[in-house]
This record gives C-alpha cells, structure tokens and sequence, in this order.
C-alpha cells in the first residue's frame, strides 16, 4: 500500500488559502500570495525534498487547472516531474484533461483513493484545500507536512475547515524554523484517537 502525502502551507492561524498567488483564489480573497515574501532558502529546500519519490500527484479541480496552465510549460526540475508521473484530479465537474498523464477521478472518492494508493508507492497531495479536508476526515493520508509561516491573516480558509475529526497525529521528525521563522512540521496519522485525562494525575 502506498503513501498518501499532504503538503500544506499554512499561517499561524491555519489559513491555507491562495498561499502562491492572488489568480489561485481571486475572488473575495485579499491575502492571495501571502507566502512570496516569505520564502527562503532553507524553506525552498524543504519543499525540493519533500517531493522525493513521488510518483503521483493527487490534486482538487482548482489547484490541476493552476498546474496544468503552468508545468507544461516549465523547464526545471518540478517540471520534469510533475509533467512525467500520473495526475489524479478529484472535481464532479469536467475539467480539461489535456495534461498529459491526467485522470479524473470517479465520484466515490473515499473508494477512489484508496485505489490510487494501492497503484503507487507515493502519492503527493498539493494545495487542494477541500480534497485535503476530505482526506483528513477520512483518515486518507499518512504524512502531513505543515509549513507554518509567522503572518495572522484572521480570514480564509482554514486547513482543517470542515475536515477535522478526532485523530492522533505523531511528529515524525524535530520542527525546523527557516531564517524566515517559517516552522517545518512533518506528521504521521498515528492509532486510535486523542484520549482525555486529568492534570492531577501528574502530581506527585
């Protein structure tokens, strides 16, 4: 069985929403493109490394249309990539599918994915906000890399509107800052679910 894995950015308050440009979300969204300024080097590599071994990408409608307007016409690395390996594209609409290599994926997403993940050996997921709820809700994943950057934008959408469910979540690795303040988290989806006690338990 392959991996599901989510990357996501992501400003102290969990807004996700148009982090790389205002045409990702262009309508009742001021903030499009707030993560620009705050890239830099050591981040930009976190990112570069995130996408070792994947062999396909998992993508919702908005964010294949983005990609598919862009990466054909590249010519760098990301590129190479994105344009070689298989692109599953979650929409109930019909989207161009003219990306070479591009599925749409049939309604029963749950039962869908769960199909990709048995094809592949890495699966990433980019962006896609409502998908990744989805995903979340469902316990569809196995990695979450979050990079949480030092901004409060106090509107937008969140990375857990409507996709969160009670889950145990284990750090895979220590949190890195970037020079920037941007925090690199990598999560697992870990058995069972939170549990609750008592702070006096821990006295004495």
């Amino acid at each position: 069985m392959g991996l599901i894995h989510i990357e996501m950015f992501a400003t102290l308050d969990l807004v996700a929403q148009a982090p790389g440009g205002p045409e990702e979300d262009p309508v009742g969204f001021d903030f499009g493109g707030w993560q620009a300024p705050l890239i830099d080097e050591v981040s930009g590599q976190q990112v570069d490394a995130a996408y070792a071994g994947t062999d396909a990408l998992l993508l919702g409608r908005r964010t294949y249309d983005i990609f598919a307007a862009h990466w054909p016409h590249q010519d760098d690395d990301f590129a190479a990539l994105f344009n070689r390996i298989p692109k599953y594209v979650a929409s109930r609409g019909t989207p161009d599918l003219s990306w070479e290599g591009s599925t749409q994926l049939d309604p029963d997403l749950v039962t869908a994915v769960r199909e990709i993940r048995e094809k592949h050996q890495h699966v990433t997921v980019v962006g896609s906000l409502n998908l990744v709820q989805t995903l979340l809700r469902e316990k569809l994943f196995d990695r979450l890399d979050l990079w949480v950057h030092p901004i409060v934008l106090g509107s937008g959408k969140k990375v857990f509107d409507g996709g969160a469910v009670p889950t145990n979540i284990a750090l895979l690795e220590p949190p890195v800052a970037s020079p920037n303040g941007i925090v690199f988290l990598r999560y697992g989806i870990a058995e069972g679910t939170p549990e609750t006690g008592d702070m006096t338990d821990l006295d004495g």
